[in-house]
């Protein structure tokens, strides 16, 4: 892994945190590698396991250290901790019985034994369980609807479709000087179905220290993008850490490999803010929504342009609320370019932030917002219906991003 480095095991108790049969069988794998630095993995000394030699190979790695090796000891570090074993254990738990008799985890095992024996044996599920917590760590989407009137509904790809899609991106992010590279991790979950696509990013290069003199370290890091699909609205939903290239990657491969379709989510306007200027507060209103108790509006942006590109801000606990003491309202003709709302959602004591930028950016404090919190978009009108017709103000004036 890019951006793991073989030192966070070295000390022998963090060797020991695995025992002996696991650990060996883990590092046996690259026995010739740490022959060759001096380390005979079956020889033993007076106390047991070489751990110190084991320890100084790991904390000097080197030209030749394995890629193997690294991405071995970076899932077993990543997992190796109790709510990882959890889910690991309930993951085996689910396994046809002859998939978990080869499984030798007793009743001491630690974390790390768990940890070291699902990357032995199924190196897959180790790793999808790694991918599955980034999905909630990105909470800023794109929002792309579907081309009218076209089946909505998932049909879970075959393994040969998912490897075909794999190998569209790899090509892809090869010519964008990423890597060939790209896998994808399909999750159903009950608010859509999410998509983890884990590929490089491009290289980086940072200073070192080897062997006492000053040196560098060339790599390409490795970063997961977020994506759901949501059968209800017919939305793509894409997290490409603001990549715009990328995010249309996605829309084109995902609409062509699951759907037939690479025009499938076409760019077009999904949100508005032209309710909060002719609805006013009353576009706030959140009294049919179920979890939400109550929304105002904290931000707002102008997009005045000119020469200049002028951009003005305007922040208040509640905007609405200064407004009618001032009586005024928004500005008729400015672009209304983006907007922080204070929601009040019926699970918290404290309300929590929610961004709407037009033309389809949506940010969230917590992913399991999302669902309230477009069903308020799409009833008053800040989010275009396609399917329905469109309840969005298709000439509102459009900010430059």
């Amino acid at each position: 892994m890019a951006t793991f480095t073989l030192s966070r095991f070295s000390t022998p108790e963090r060797l020991k945190s695995i025992r002996e049969d696991h650990l060996l069988a883990l590092l046996g794998r690259h026995g010739d590698y740490f022959k060759q630095r001096g380390v005979e993995l079956a020889t033993f000394n007076g106390s047991g396991i070489d751990y110190d030699g084991i320890v100084k190979v790991l904390m000097s790695p080197d030209t030749s250290t394995p890629k193997p090796l690294s991405d071995d000891l970076y899932f077993v570090h990543e997992m190796a901790t109790p709510s990882y074993m959890d889910e690991l254990l309930e993951e085996l738990r689910g396994l046809p019985q002859d998939e978990r008799a080869v499984f030798t985890l007793g009743s001491d095992v630690t974390p790390a034994d768990v940890a070291v024996q699902v990357r032995l044996l199924a190196p897959d599920l180790i790793e999808r369980k790694h991918a599955e917590h980034f999905l909630t760590s990105k909470r800023s989407f794109e929002y792309f609807q579907s081309k009218k009137d076209l089946q909505r509904k998932f049909k879970a790809p075959s393994a040969a479709k998912l490897s075909a899609l794999d190998g569209a991106l790899a090509d892809r992010f090869e010519e964008m000087k990423r890597g060939r590279s790209a896998k994808v991790f399909i999750f159903h979950r009950d608010d859509g179905i999410w998509f983890l696509v884990r590929h490089g990013d491009t290289y980086k290069r940072e200073g070192a220290i080897e062997a006492g003199t000053s040196s560098s370290v060339y790599y390409r890091p490795e970063i997961y993008d977020v994506i759901k699909y949501d059968e209800g609205l017919g939305d793509l939903c894409v997290n490409a850490n603001g990549n715009k290239k990328i995010c249309a990657l996605y829309r084109e491969k995902l609409g062509l490999h699951f759907f037939g379709d690479a025009q499938r989510f076409a760019e077009r306007a999904k949100y508005t803010l032209e309710p909060l200027r002719e609805d006013g507060e009353d576009a706030l209103v959140c009294s049919d929504i179920d979890g939400i108790d109550a929304i105002r509006l904290k931000e707002i942006q102008f997009f005045w342009g000119g020469s200049e590109n002028e951009v003005e801000i305007r922040k208040a606990s509640d905007i609405f609320a200064v407004l009618k003491r001032k009586q005024r309202g928004l500005p008729a003709k400015v672009a209304l370019s983006s907007a922080k709302f204070d929601v009040k959602f019926t699970d918290s004591k404290t309300p929590r932030t929610v961004a709407i930028r037009p033309s389809n950016v949506a940010s969230y404090t917590r992913d399991a917002d999302a669902g309230a919190v477009e069903q308020w978009l799409q009833r008053r009108g800040f989010a275009r219906q396609v399917a329905e017709g469109s309840h969005a103000r298709a000439d509102a004036p459009v900010a430059r991003p």
